[in-house]
């Protein structure tokens, strides 16, 4: 019977003595403000075109009016920009069709004869109506534009295919351009959609749906051959690299870091 006794508080003594271990450590845990760091963590909102305009809460840039994003989105987009040449991928000499499509002013263009022959190229693939990367790539683009200079719309053209070409009207690509400054070496395309799909089979970013289409950038010259499929967020100095790469006859790689 003793015995029992003895057991029976021994083990009473251990649950009690293990509560009130659990219970010290829950009120350690919460004075510990590393517990607590993740869960009050501030969130801060950025715009992808202007990195230096910061706000705590959402809403729009006060400077080209895009949505500001998430900071820790933008950092992690960041962390894949530093991607360089490694990623990219030279492709065989294209078959460029000279499809009828509209720019973003209303005019009827052919897309090789009109864009493409006789420059070098930057191709990527947007829908006005996307929020989640295609404001990115019109950033770069941005940033690519402004550091070409003068040699935007002279010897290199950037050019912004919509992928979704039954929304995107040329005043909706207008307006899309305009927030990212396009200026006259940037043109946005879209069209009827045979023939958009048709130019997007065979620059190799056709998909299933607008959603499904891929932060691509296409990077070429038609008179030396050379194109490069890339990360299309990649940092404006990489894209810089390969603009320069595509029209070297000698195919050597600018070495722009």
């Amino acid at each position: 019977m003793r015995s029992r006794y003895f057991h029976t508080h021994t083990l009473a003594a251990l649950a009690f003595a293990l509560t009130l271990c659990a219970a010290s450590e829950t009120r350690v845990n919460a004075h510990d403000p590393r517990a607590h760091a993740e869960a009050k963590e501030e969130v801060v909102y950025t715009c992808p075109m202007h990195p230096e305009v910061k706000s705590k809460k959402k809403g729009a840039c006060p400077k080209c009016k895009m949505d500001l994003r998430p900071a820790r989105a933008e950092s992690q987009a960041a962390e894949v920009m530093t991607a360089g040449h490694g990623d990219s991928q030279v492709t065989s000499k294209m078959s460029i069709p000279d499809v009828e499509l509209l720019d973003q002013d209303g005019r009827t263009i052919h897309f090789y004869s009109d864009l493409v022959k006789g420059k070098t190229v930057a191709v990527n693939f947007i829908f006005t109506t996307c929020t989640t990367i295609c404001p990115p790539l019109g950033a770069t683009f941005a940033r690519v534009q402004r550091d070409l200079g003068e040699r935007a719309g002279q010897d290199v053209r950037l050019i912004s295919v919509s992928v979704d070409p039954a929304t995107d009207t040329p005043e909706r690509l207008k307006a899309w351009g305009e927030k990212f400054h396009a200026g006259p070496g940037w043109t946005l395309v879209t069209g009827p959609k045979p023939q958009v799909d048709e130019l997007l089979r065979a620059l190799g970013a056709a998909t299933a749906s607008p959603q499904d289409h891929s932060p691509t950038v296409l990077v070429g010259n038609d008179a030396t051959g050379r194109w490069t499929r890339a990360y299309g967020l990649a940092r404006p100095a990489v894209l810089l690299g390969l603009i320069d790469a595509a029209g070297d006859s000698t195919g050597k790689e600018a070495a722009r870091q």
